[in-house]
């Protein structure tokens, strides 16, 4: 058969990526609108901005030019995940190398005053870059070990590169050689705050929310005055409890003995889990009244006790769902523990309330780089236990 003389064959043309359109904007604006690094006489005077091309040594801002300019053209152009994934991580790993450079490049010869932090652009960059890499990952609906795996590959180039001294020369590290005996006490009391309220309340919010599945009147009474504490600012109620705790302190030595007092970490400590218990119960109600009919029909058909079927069918059907209580209650302790260090509870919260007070933003970025950090890690891995534990992944298993 010949092709008719009007039939034309489809044209096969490139496609523009709604996203990428916006990532290679957002990575335009920041290389040419926005400094790359600020330099800094010392700590606490104003930073001087430095664009990528007075930041970096001629050879080394070329090439990242270059880069950034072929990034900005591949982000347009609808691809498949896994280029744009290994271009994602290819980004941030060049800048993050190259704000390194610019440290020790910036900073005069024997002067140890000098701050060299990254600038705005930088941080818009690696936002850009990582963006890119988090889209990627949705698109290709990785499983949770592959996900954990990838964590993992994260944390040990960020160790590496800490431990090889490329960032020596930046102000974070500067203000981190100066304090890190301090900076590993408060992140072991940070810790402890977080997940010693976390594992309390999972002791005393689970079973309660037991009794609130079996008890409608109970759940009602119980839900609504946690409800009313969480409406609770943090600061405020951190003050509220300084009062109660340092005249019961007063009152009885023994709690005074063993570090109960108006301020420090026992008020920081009851005030998260005091927060902690909402999410607890809440999710435990709904995870129990989740369980299907007919896994209790069945458990009952074979003879099961209230008790029986609780621990063998309800619990661990409603596992998942208590479990991304769990999550939620992890990463919003992490960052509210911050707060702890305004009534002498410590924790990273210390960095960054004295960087504010001496208006050193590198201090503060000393207190809310690990804070963050340990937030994102705790609700990744917990993110993949909650998938691995779900009865659609183990049926998928």
């Amino acid at each position: 058969m010949t092709q008719g003389v009007g039939t034309a064959l489809p044209k096969r043309t490139i496609g523009l990526d709604k996203l990428g359109v916006v990532i290679a904007l957002i990575l335009a604006a920041a290389w040419l609108l926005l400094p790359f690094a600020d330099f800094k006489p010392n700590r606490i005077l104003p930073g001087e901005p430095r664009s990528i091309f007075s930041a970096l040594p001629p050879i080394y801002a070329a090439i990242l030019a270059v880069g950034l300019g072929l990034s900005i053209f591949a982000s347009l152009i609808r691809t498949s995940a896994i280029p744009r994934l290994l271009l994602g991580f290819i980004g941030v790993v060049a800048l993050v190398l190259a704000i390194g450079v610019a440290g020790h490049y910036l900073t005069p010869e024997g002067d140890n005053l000098a701050r060299i932090a990254p600038g705005a652009g930088f941080w818009v960059l690696v936002g850009a870059y990582a963006l890119l890499a988090a889209d990627s990952l949705t698109r290709l609906r990785l499983g949770p070990w592959p996900r954990l795996a990838i964590l993992a590959l994260v944390v040990v180039g960020i160790c590496a590169l800490l431990w090889s001294g490329a960032w020596d020369e930046l102000s974070i590290l500067k203000e981190y050689a100066s304090r890190h005996e301090a900076f590993w006490r408060e992140g072991q009391i940070h810790i402890l705050l977080a997940f010693g309220s976390l594992i309390v309340a999972c002791i005393v919010g689970i079973p309660l929310g037991i009794a609130c599945y079996r008890s409608k009147r109970l759940r009602t009474i119980v839900l609504n005055v946690l409800n009313a504490v969480q409406t609770i600012p943090s600061i405020a109620l951190f003050g509220l409890l300084i009062a109660p705790l340092g005249a019961l302190a007063a009152a009885m030595p023994g709690l005074a003995a063993i570090g109960v007092s108006g301020i420090g970490v026992a008020p920081a400590m009851l005030a998260l889990f005091l927060y902690s218990l909402l999410p607890l119960v809440a999710n435990t109600v709904v995870g129990l009244l989740g369980v299907p009919e007919d896994a209790n029909d069945a458990a009952m058909g074979m003879g099961m006790t209230d008790g029986q079927r609780l621990v063998a069918v309800e619990l661990p059907l409603a596992f998942p769902v208590i479990l991304t209580g769990i999550r939620i209650v992890l990463v919003q302790n992490i960052g509210i523990a911050t707060i702890a260090a305004l009534i002498g509870g410590g924790g990273f919260g210390v960095f960054v309330f004295q960087g504010i007070g001496q208006t050193a933003m590198d201090l503060v970025l000393l207190g809310a780089v690990p804070t963050v950090g340990l937030a994102f890690v705790s609700a990744v891995i917990l993110d993949a236990f909650v998938e691995m534990t779900s009865p659609r992944e183990a049926a998928n298993d």
